[in-house]
């Protein structure tokens, strides 16, 4: 099954939907590839990034498996995970993560089955607003580099959003990928 049909991409869109904010773990960013999906996600620590992605897949599985009337394992027992420390790192796993349609798919623009297409308001019911100041703030101090075609990547500013003083700060941005089996 190919992920990137309009079909399955509605399933995973009300899975991470359901996930919004669960067990300590933020989707700030998240890109549908034919088989597998890459997360820029944010943890409050490793336990509960663990259990998020555990959930997380749960519920993919869960609603693929019902669409395609069959029972089983979808993906992957484990997922990858990479702590984002600076600035740069940040931006360049957002782009890295955004532009992975140009680079599998050999198509220009925006990608619809990323969270860089969606509606203002899927934007707001799928991706969590970041806590950590990295995602918040600090990937704005970056320098990315440029891209294959010269043209340097920020990541949208409607994807940062303002937090309230009250709330403290979180561990950095991580980022992971689930293949289908």
């Amino acid at each position: 099954w190919n992920l990137r049909s309009r079909r399955t991409f509605r399933r995973l869109r009300d899975a991470l939907a359901a996930a919004w904010g669960r067990f300590g773990v933020r989707i700030v960013q998240f890109s549908v590839q034919g088989n597998h999906v890459h997360l820029i996600v944010e943890a409050d620590n490793d336990q509960a990034l663990s259990r998020g992605m555990q959930g997380l897949a749960i519920r993919i599985a869960r609603a693929l498996n019902r669409m395609m009337r069959r029972k089983g394992r979808v993906l992957a027992d484990h997922f990858f995970s990479r702590i984002l420390k600076t600035p740069t790192e940040v931006v360049n796993a957002i782009r890295y993560v955004l532009g992975n349609h140009t680079h599998h798919l050999g198509a220009v623009g925006i990608d619809p089955f990323s969270s860089a297409g969606l509606s203002a308001t899927d934007h707001a019911a799928l991706l969590a607003p970041p806590v950590g100041w990295l995602l918040r703030i600090g990937w704005r101090r970056a320098r990315p580099r440029p891209t294959s075609n010269g043209v340097s990547f920020h990541p949208s500013q409607r994807s940062v959003r303002r937090r309230s003083a009250a709330a403290p700060r979180r561990a950095a941005a991580r980022g992971g990928v689930g293949r289908l089996r």
